[in-house]
């Protein structure tokens, strides 16, 4: 399986074109660890209302509010049905506070152990991957509920941006698929997000790590489009990758009819890697704010934009626009700096952070 990057796949039906971003997450449970910095303050904890017997169901529409196309996960419902029982039988309400939608109080005692035993009598690890992901995204959405806005994941009273974020048109010859780590999810520093809020969810569709339905619908995806027509952006640190205009500046054009819409590859293609690029490097607009461990990485959104703008450089692209959705993309990146950066000076709190390449950074 690719690993657990937090990620996005572009679709060029030209050569539908997937890619997933690579920052430095881990696979989990094998030490999923984030390089991302939470910009925000520590919400308010929030309790569950008793009295409303619909608080722990995730119905359809809330789930895809939050930026999915796919149904609500299996996985996911089972915990939350899950954190209902247990609440009846410790008699202990549900509270969530935090970054994340973290469970606070008593009921996290309970829970913590609880949880901690099931995923150690999980034999497969397999499970176990979708166990984590799962309780992590139900605790998520949970913990997030009337407080995150759903669209652009920030304190819905005090910080929604999405007033401020100006919609395009994504060339239909891309299509991006974000394969994203169950910690990046609901993050409010997290950039993936304005790739949908720009560009809209079927431009930019989300996929979860560790969760079935969202890794069978962009697998199906990827072999319905030919593997030749899907490219992964930011790969593990072994894999071979190629420069955008080797794999797409010789003789390739986007005067193309448009296609439909490393263990999982092996079995869609019987080969264990997907085709790699890489991008001309550089800090992004967030570095200011969330710098990154090293100069070969960077936020999602600025993924997304060095490689529209690689490819609006070669002769088959340059009349596709690109440069229009750049500057659509980067106005948001802007907008969701502005709004973090908001809210750590009202909080009181510090707006700059340790930068480890502070010489090309302005």
């Amino acid at each position: 399986m690719l690993s657990a990057t937090r990620a996005f796949t572009l679709k060029f039906s030209l050569p539908s074109f997937a890619f997933s971003t690579k920052t430095c997450m881990e696979s989990p449970p094998r030490s999923p660890k984030a390089n991302i910095f939470n910009s925000s303050c520590r919400s308010p904890s929030r309790k569950a209302d008793a009295k409303d017997t619909g608080y722990a169901s995730i119905t359809l529409q809330e789930w895809q509010g939050w930026g999915t196309t796919s149904p609500v996960p299996a996985k996911v419902l089972e915990v939350v049905e899950d954190f209902k029982l247990l609440e009846k039988a410790n008699d202990a309400q549900m509270t969530f506070g935090g970054s994340g939608g973290k469970l606070q109080g008593e009921f996290k005692i309970q829970e913590d152990k609880k949880h901690r035993a099931t995923y150690e009598a999980l034999g497969d690890s397999e499970k176990k991957i979708q166990f984590f992901s799962a309780r992590q995204i139900a605790c998520r959405v949970l913990g997030s509920r009337d407080y995150l806005c759903q669209k652009c994941w920030l304190p819905l009273e005090e910080d929604c941006m999405c007033s401020k974020v100006k919609h395009s048109s994504l060339w239909p010859g891309v299509r991006f698929w974000l394969y994203m780590h169950p910690k990046d999810f609901l993050r409010q520093n997290n950039t993936g997000k304005l790739l949908w809020q720009v560009f809209g969810v079927q431009s930019a569709t989300l996929c979860l790590f560790g969760i079935p339905e969202h890794e069978e619908i962009m697998w199906n995806a990827f072999k319905l489009a030919g593997k030749d027509k899907v490219w992964c952006l930011y790969p593990n640190k072994n894999a071979v990758t190629m420069s955008v205009y080797d794999a797409f500046g010789q003789g390739f054009s986007a005067d193309l009819e448009h296609s439909p819409t490393v263990e999982q590859t092996k079995s869609v293609w019987g080969e264990e890697d997907l085709p790699c690029i890489s991008l001309v490097t550089g800090a992004s607009t967030m570095h200011k704010l969330r710098p990154q461990p090293s100069w070969d990485r960077t936020c999602t959104a600025a993924a997304a934009i060095g490689l529209l703008s690689e490819l609006q450089c070669l002769p088959g692209f340059n009349s596709c626009g690109l440069d229009k959705q750049v500057e659509a993309l980067e106005d948001a990146l802007v907008v969701l700096l502005e709004a973090l950066t908001a809210r750590r000076l009202r909080m009181g709190r510090s707006i700059t952070r340790k930068v480890r390449h502070i010489s090309n950074i302005c």
